[in-house]
């Protein structure tokens, strides 16, 4: 993307996320998912690395132009004792500014084996169009 241009998604907050800054309910370390942001002449996509976490325990939250992402992960099998972990579970979160191109009445999301896809479909007067010569 041009960088005068607009921007249809764009990344609010990039870091880990402090102990302090979390919700008072929440247990554990909060890590920031790897994502990959894909755009065509129809959408831009956005697909989230969530490791762990299953479809229940993923919520998705729009409001005044920032799309904020949190999920938590259970562990696997909690009779097991731990002897050696190079694995910290833990929750996810991160937030995106949507632009005024992205019709944010139409964005869709689909999980499939860890991985969040969100779909953000471009509002019609943003998208491409052929003008016909008469």
């Amino acid at each position: 993307m041009a960088e005068n241009r607009t921007k249809d998604l764009e990344v609010v907050e990039k870091k880990p996320i402090a102990a302090s800054e979390g919700e008072p309910t929440r247990e554990g370390v909060i890590w920031v998912p790897q994502v990959d942001i894909l755009e065509d002449a129809e959408a831009v996509t956005l697909r989230v690395d969530l490791p762990g976490v299953r479809r229940e325990n993923v919520s998705v939250d729009v409001r005044e132009g920032v799309l904020t992402l949190t999920a938590t992960v259970e562990p696997a099998n909690r009779s097991w004792r731990s002897v050696y972990s190079e694995y910290e579970v833990g929750g996810y979160a991160r937030k995106f500014a949507l632009g005024d191109r992205v019709d944010q009445d139409k964005i869709s999301a689909q999980m499939d084996h860890g991985v969040l896809t969100l779909a953000f479909p471009k509002a019609e007067r943003h998208k491409p169009r052929r003008i016909e010569i008469r």
